[in-house]
């Protein structure tokens, strides 16, 4: 059974295109972690929204022990997380019932 990653990214108001051109820059590293399945990421409707990502893993652990702890996430974070506030709270799901 696959996992489903769900964030909500509170991007800064007026950095939208500049968070966008850096999650295309990370995307890569996140794509070549173990375990990962895939992921999409959705632009908010409203001024002001978060955007959403979800994202499919084998596990929670690929996610969390893996990527989270690898020097990708590290260049992922660095690349992405200024952008935020707050610092996104990550949940997790099983697939559809």
């Amino acid at each position: 059974m696959a996992v489903i990653e769900h964030a909500l990214l509170p991007v800064r108001p007026g950095m939208e295109a500049a968070f966008e051109a850096a999650f295309a820059e990370a995307r890569p590293l996140i794509e070549a972690s173990p375990g990962f399945l895939g992921i999409a990421i959705h632009r908010p409707l409203e001024s002001g929204a978060a955007y959403l990502l979800l994202a499919r893993w084998r596990s929670v652990a690929d996610h969390r022990d893996g990527f989270r702890m690898s020097d990708r996430y590290r260049r992922w974070r660095a690349l992405l997380h200024p952008f935020y506030d707050p610092v996104p709270e990550v949940n997790y799901f099983g697939e559809d019932i």
